[in-house]
């Protein structure tokens, strides 16, 4: 059974392996990342750790079986709303795994994190995304350029997490 956990150091091998395994398949849906990520994946990752530590952003890992299935972020946490990000393996993909841990993840950024709002953006090619939003009870709210999505352009989504 995969195990939702907050991004710890120890999770940057296993990070690194889930990032470069699926590389190819996550550009098809957002800008490649560039070579210059992987070869500085641990300052990357140390920043990451850092950025928790002060409070705005929670990382978070799907793991099974000592592997990431899938990242699942709330980035730049402020007044009681942060923004949703995720990418899940493409060998996880189609079984239901992004939507129940969206909607995990949706619970903890309330009861955990003490957060009203969560948004996400998703592109126009991104068909698998924007339905995990909608089963996760986000709503669209507006139109989401290239600057929000590495280059693409798509839709904003909001979920009020007190309703």
């Amino acid at each position: 059974m995969p195990e939702l956990l907050r991004l710890r150091a120890e999770h940057a091998p296993a990070v690194l392996a889930f990032e470069l395994a699926n590389r190819e398949y996550f550009a098809t849906f957002v800008s490649d990342r560039g070579d210059e990520f992987f070869e500085r994946f641990t300052d990357r990752f140390n920043a990451l750790l850092a950025e928790q530590d002060a409070g705005t952003c929670a990382f978070h890992v799907l793991v099974a079986e000592d592997s990431v299935l899938g990242r699942f972020n709330l980035v730049d946490i402020e007044n009681g709303t942060a923004d949703l990000g995720y990418r899940v393996a493409q060998r996880a993909t189609g079984r239901g795994v992004a939507t129940a841990t969206v909607r995990e993840l949706c619970r903890l950024a309330a009861t955990q994190y003490g957060l009203d709002t969560l948004c996400a953006a998703t592109s126009h090619e991104n068909t698998a995304s924007q339905r995990v939003l909608a089963k996760a009870g986000f709503t669209p709210v507006g139109p989401a350029g290239p600057a929000d999505l590495g280059g693409k352009a798509g839709t904003w989504y909001r979920r009020d997490l007190r309703g």
